[in-house]
């Protein structure tokens, strides 16, 4: 299915079939952002940008990257949306080559999961590295597959959380792990259909010094 297919390929064709935009936000974004102070976030994968606007909706300044240039430029549309307050800078990145600058409160990497390979805790170490004194790292991933997954094999693995952590290699004195958990929800997909779904938690804080 993915021979001579690339990356960005591969995720423009998925969001390509997308009707709508904006409309989802991941409850876990908005379990551990909503009691923050508006500020400046990464969110990285932003795919159909329900995170991104849900951030700009309350205030924080938003840099929403993706690998796909269907998704950065449907996101970046959502600047026009009414009842924003913060804004969206949607930018075109392949992490694995190059990373977005500057510093932020909060960096998201949401279902940051790719069937291709890719250096993903080099990306992730990047990304606590770039949180200022006293941010966020909030990293979900997939602990199961949903009927509507692009990964249907039976077989994937799922990384616990606190494994991820430690291939971060980040410094204990600088770097505190606030939450490593598997919680299970009810989720419903793009079609409606219901089904309950492992996430995969991980929330990092730097250090305030």
């Amino acid at each position: 299915m993915l021979a001579g297919m690339t990356a960005e390929t591969f995720w423009d064709n998925l969001y390509d079939e997308r009707e709508t935009w904006g409309d989802r936000v991941n409850p876990l974004l908005v379990e551990t952002a909503e009691p923050l102070p508006a500020g400046a976030a990464l969110d990285l994968g932003c795919g159909a940008g329900g995170d991104s606007l849900w951030l700009a909706q309350r205030g924080w300044q938003v840099t929403a990257v993706d690998i796909s240039g269907t998704a950065v430029e449907k996101v970046g549309a959502l600047e026009l949306v009414d009842g924003r307050q913060g804004s969206i800078t949607a930018v075109r990145h392949d992490l694995s080559r190059t990373f977005p600058p500057g510093t932020f409160d909060l960096v998201s990497a949401q279902y940051l999961q790719t069937p291709f390979d890719f250096p993903r805790s080099a990306v992730l170490r990047k990304a606590a590295r770039a949180l200022r004194p006293g941010g966020l790292l909030l990293v979900v991933d997939h602990g199961s597959i949903a009927p509507w997954s692009w990964n249907q094999d039976p077989d994937a693995h799922f990384t616990p959380p606190s494994e991820i952590a430690a291939e971060l290699e980040l410094d204990p004195e600088q770097y505190a792990v606030l939450r490593a958990d598997s919680p299970q929800r009810e989720a419903v997909g793009p079609s409606g259909v219901t089904a309950t779904v492992t996430d995969n938690v991980l929330l990092i804080q730097r250090s305030g010094r």
